[in-house]
C-alpha cells in the first residue's frame, strides 16, 4: 500500500500536509544508527558548511539573523535588483511523496547516509506541531522538521534545503523572493521579485496567497503555528477589503483564464481575462506568476496563427520568467524559441485564426 507524502509548502507552490506518523514499535532497526547519528550531531552541535554548489552566487547578498519573536530570517546584505540570484542549493534531503514503505523508517534510511554537519543544519530548522513529549523521539522531530520545512522539489517528490528555509513567509504583494527546482541540475534557485534594499528582510510565500486576510491567517495558523503579520495582513480595515477583493477576483479570473484549454471561451476573451489580471497584480502589487501567465498567452496565441500577439506576449514572459526563474532558464530559451519560429510553436494552428491582441 503506497503513502503519499506531501510537501508541506507551496507548489513549485507550496501544498501543506501530513506524514503518516509512526509508532516507535514499528520502527526499523535501522532507526538505531540514525539515533546515533542525531545524537551526536545534537551533543557536539556541528557547524555546516554547504557544499559548493556550481554558479552559485559568490557572496550571498543576505545574511542569516535573529528576529525578535520571529526565529532566523534572511537580511539583504546590499542592494538586491529584481531578478537577482539570491541562493542556488541543492536539497539536504529529497523525498518522494509516493513510497510504500513507512515514512520513518525512509526518513531514518535518509538522515543515516548524512554527514555529522549536515544532521546538525537539519536539527538547527524550525519545526511546528512537535511531538508533545517532554523526551520526543529524534525521528518524531526529524519528522515534524521536515512537515514545516520541506518544498517542492522536482515531480513527485520534496525536498529540505537548509539555506532556503530561513526564509520567512509574506502574503500577496508583500513577498520579494520566489523560488523553483531546475531538474536538469538538482537544485533549487531562489530570485528576487522585485527591488531589496539593504537592511530589508528577504520574504517568500508559503501557500498560493490569492485568497482574503481571514482565509489567509486561518490557514498560516493552522499549519505552521503563526499569525501573519506581513505588510498586507497589517492593512487598515479599509484599505484589506480593497486587497482582499483584488485577490479574489485575481483567482476567479485565473480558473476562467484556465476554461480556454477546454474551449469553454475563445482566444480573445483568455486574452482580455489575462490582461485584466495583470492590472490587478499591478494595482495589489502581487508580481509574481506574471512570467507562467504571459507564457500561457504565448500558447493561445499560437494555437490561433496570431504571429504579433505572440511576440508581444513572448516578450513579456522572456522578461518575467527571467526575474523568476533566471534568465538562463529553460522556460526562457522556450519563449525565445517561439518568438524567433512561431510556426514552429506545438500549439501553432490548432484553433481558429483569430487576433487576440498584445500585452497589457
Amino acid at each position: 500500500m503506497k503513502t503519499r507524502m506531501r510537501a508541506p509548502k507551496r507548489p513549485a507552490s507550496r501544498v501543506r500536509g501530513q506524514y503518516a506518523r509512526e509508532p516507535r514499535s514499528n520502527f526499523v532497526s535501522g532507526n538505531r544508527l540514525a539515533l546515533l547519528c542525531l545524537c551526536i550531531a545534537i551533543l557536539f552541535g556541528v557547524l555546516w558548511t554547504p557544499s559548493p554548489i556550481p554558479n552559485a552566487p559568490a557572496s550571498p547578498p543576505f545574511e542569516v539573523v535573529d528576529l525578535p519573536g520571529r526565529g532566523k530570517g534572511l537580511v539583504a546584505t546590499r542592494d538586491i535588483k529584481r531578478g537577482d540570484l539570491l541562493i542556488r542549493e541543492a536539497p539536504l534531503l529529497r523525498i518522494p511523496q509516493q513510497i510504500t514503505s513507512s515514512p520513518t523508517a525512509l526518513l531514518s534510511s535518509l538522515l543515516s547516509a548524512l554527514p555529522a554537519a549536515s544532521l546538525s543544519a537539519f536539527f538547527a530548522l524550525s519545526a511546528v506541531h512537535l511531538p508533545s513529549s517532554p523526551d520526543p523521539d529524534p525521528l518524531d522531530v526529524a519528522l515534524a522538521i521536515v512537515q514545516t520545512n520541506a518544498v517542492a522539489a522536482g515531480e513527485g517528490h520534496i525536498g529540505v534545503f537548509p539555506t532556503m528555509a530561513r526564509l520567512n513567509h509574506a502574503c500577496a504583494g508583500a513577498f520579494n523572493a520566489v523560488y523553483s527546482w531546475r531538474a536538469g541540475e538538482g537544485v533549487l534557485v531562489v530570485h528576487a521579485v522585485r527591488d531589496v534594499r539593504r537592511g530589508e528582510e528577504l520574504l517568500t510565500t508559503y501557500m498560493d496567497t490569492k485568497r482574503k486576510r481571514e482565509d489567509r491567517r486561518a490557514y498560516l495558523l493552522g499549519q505552521y503555528a503563526f499569525n501573519c503579520t506581513c505588510a498586507t495582513c497589517s492593512l487598515a480595515p479599509a484599505l484589506s477589503a480593497q486587497s482582499d477583493a483584488r485577490l479574489e477576483e485575481m483567482a476567479a479570473l485565473y480558473s476562467q483564464f484556465a476554461s480556454w484549454g477546454g474551449g469553454a471561451i475563445d482566444g480573445r476573451a483568455a486574452a482580455d481575462i489575462a490582461r485584466r489580471i495583470w492590472a490587478l497584480g499591478e494595482a495589489e502589487g502581487y508580481v509574481s506568476e506574471r512570467g507562467r501567465l504571459a507564457g500561457d498567452v504565448v500558447w493561445v496565441a499560437a494555437a490561433h496563427s496570431d504571429v504579433e500577439a505572440l511576440r508581444a506576449w513572448g516578450a513579456l514572459a522572456e522578461e518575467w520568467y527571467g526575474y523568476e526563474l533566471g534568465r538562463e532558464s529553460a522556460e526562457v530559451r522556450g519563449v525565445r524559441e517561439a518568438v524567433a519560429r512561431p510556426a514552429g510553436h506545438a500549439a501553432w494552428g490548432t484553433r481558429p485564426g483569430m487576433a487576440i491582441g498584445g500585452g497589457p
